[in-house]
């Protein structure tokens, strides 16, 4: 494949994006699949690389049961994509802070004595920062990554819809979640759409941008 051709794909995938509300329900998506999918959307950075979302993946008609008076605005999407994937931003994942940089010390990607003074440096920085700033740390890497997912899952030939319409203060104890720690970021619908969907339009760059 070229380097034209690989440009035109991604064109592709993210020019004929849309925001999907019906899918076709006899379309699923297999665990392997999904684990693919998500696999590639924990690509995207993070702060210090701490990768704070976590994924609760409901697909199954008791978890959609439990879901869909939560979701009661945003039902048919619910009720007709393969799953809804919610995104939850983890407050405390400082605790994978070894678990990350010694594989990163194993795999060769930096020395054992940088990655001590790295985590000694961070330990810090977390023992100092509030939660509300932790909470805008998980938000922000929470939207880095549910935009992968969604990008993820049109490369795999899947549509998606971003939904912000929930009960965000409900939906981590109603899956049995710390609702303390699991910040919710969104809900991302995918499966196949059953029809195109919408174009949106977007504001001119000139609008958007500015130079200095």
């Amino acid at each position: 494949m070229t380097t034209a051709q690989l440009t035109n794909d991604f064109k592709e995938i993210l020019t004929g994006r849309r925001s999907i509300k019906k899918y076709d329900p006899t379309v699923k998506i297999s665990r392997e699949e999904m684990e693919e999918i998500l696999s590639l959307a924990t690509l995207a950075p993070s702060s210090v690389n701490m990768q704070p979302w976590r994924f609760l993946v409901i697909d199954s008609p008791e978890g959609k049961a439990t879901l869909a008076p939560l979701a009661r605005f945003n039902q048919t999407q619910v009720d007709t994509s393969s799953a809804v994937i919610a995104v939850f931003g983890d407050l405390d994942n400082f605790s994978n802070a070894e678990e990350i940089y010694g594989k990163a010390v194993e795999l060769g990607h930096m020395p054992l004595d940088v990655k001590d003074y790295i985590l000694t440096s961070f330990a810090t920085y977390y023992e100092k920062i509030t939660s509300e700033e932790m909470r805008d740390v998980v938000l922000v890497d929470g939207g880095l990554v549910s935009m992968q997912i969604m990008l993820a899952a049109r490369a795999y030939g899947y549509d998606t819809n971003a939904i912000g319409g929930y009960e965000k203060d409900k939906i981590a104890e109603a899956f049995g979640m710390d609702k303390d720690r699991h910040v919710p970021v969104m809900l991302i619908s995918i499966g196949k759409a059953a029809d195109g969907g919408h174009a949106s339009v977007r504001l001119p760059i000139n609008k958007v941008a500015q130079w200095k």
